[in-house]
């Protein structure tokens, strides 16, 4: 167990993030290099919160899970939404959910049926298998929708 963890009865606990939980957002509407933006943002958090640097080579590999989420939404609002209006990120102790903001109203679609040898179409497949959930909703400050995901705290 690394020094940003305890354990309790049910399993581990982050003790980066605060008991009450912690949210992060990044307003991007208009601005270029949308996609790196969210991925550096997701990692300090990531630091921020205890999920980075780690030793454990499956807590490494959830947190680049993590980043890889990030980065397949925030492409797919900038492919098919007209970009993103903000990456809203927030984590308790066990669970860490992102969700990007767009104004499109058009539901996210994943490819069907999904053929891996095809170029392009793989993002919602790849956040599904991915992410412990996901989804969306729409916006309730203007136009537009927010597509989630939730990734469950690893496990020691």
């Amino acid at each position: 167990m690394s020094a940003s963890e305890s354990r309790t009865a049910d399993g581990p606990v982050l003790s980066g993030v605060p008991a009450t939980g912690q949210t992060r957002r990044l307003t991007l509407a208009g601005v270029t290099g949308t996609v790196g933006r969210c991925r550096d943002h997701a990692r300090l958090a990531l630091e921020d919160w205890g999920w980075l640097p780690t030793s454990d080579p499956d807590r490494q590999a959830r947190a680049d899970d993590v980043l890889l989420v990030v980065s397949e939404l925030a492409t797919n609002a900038c492919q098919h939404a007209d970009g993103v209006d903000q990456l809203v990120m927030s984590a308790t102790s066990r669970r860490l959910r992102v969700e990007v903001l767009d104004r499109a109203d058009a539901q996210p679609q994943p490819r069907v049926p999904h053929t891996p040898g095809r170029p392009g179409g793989h993002g919602l497949h790849t956040v599904a298998l991915l992410a412990s959930r996901w989804g969306h909703t729409p916006r309730t400050d203007g136009p537009g929708k927010a597509v989630w995901a939730e990734i469950d705290m690893p496990s020691s």
